[in-house]
């Protein structure tokens, strides 16, 4: 069932982009800094993006302080999808008043070494950088007052616990993303 490129256990790669925030962030300087990261290929236009973009953000205001962040990732083609230019990133993140980084991956390479093929999907990484869990945020993208199994937040609990993660894989639901 696991589709990634970065197996679970596995060192995830190293990157370095440039966010809506006019600065480059470096994945190596936020392991430093934190427990946990994650990752989550996202991008403008996919309808589940904006269904979870709420959930996404009390998810990082309610780990932050246990030394978690999310980082998101938009590797999609401008060309094919103008919507998620970097310039529409910044007012995405704007609108949204985001409260992670909003990351722009140029070359696709950060998303094809990880493996990604949907948004939202996560990679939770602890602070060694070894993959601990991917796949969606929850059980109901579209209906987040029927949720019942919270993915995400539970490996975020897992990690921090010290526990191990489990399930380590679940399926995301979203978009495809839009390759050149």
């Amino acid at each position: 069932m696991e589709q990634t490129s970065t197996r679970i256990g596995s060192y995830a790669p190293d990157f370095e982009l440039p966010g809506t925030d006019g600065e480059v962030h470096h994945l190596a300087r936020y392991l430093e800094k934190n427990r946990a990261i994650g990752v989550i290929f996202m991008c403008n236009h996919c309808p589940f993006v904006r269904l979870y973009v709420e959930r996404l953000k009390k998810i990082q205001a309610d780990f932050h302080n246990e030394g978690f962040t999310l980082m998101g990732i938009n590797p999609n083609d401008a060309i094919q999808s103008p919507e998620d230019s970097f310039e529409n990133m910044k007012n995405f993140a704007a609108t949204h008043e985001l409260n992670f980084p909003y990351l722009r991956d140029p070359t696709q390479d950060v998303a094809r070494g990880f493996g990604a093929q949907i948004t939202p999907e996560v990679f939770l990484l602890d602070r060694e950088s070894v993959l601990r869990y991917c796949g969606g945020i929850d059980d109901r993208p579209e209906t987040p007052e029927l949720a019942q199994v919270f993915h995400l937040r539970n490996a975020v609990a897992q990690l921090m616990k010290g526990e191990t993660v489990t399930p380590t894989h679940t399926e995301a639901q979203g978009c495809s993303l839009k390759w050149r």
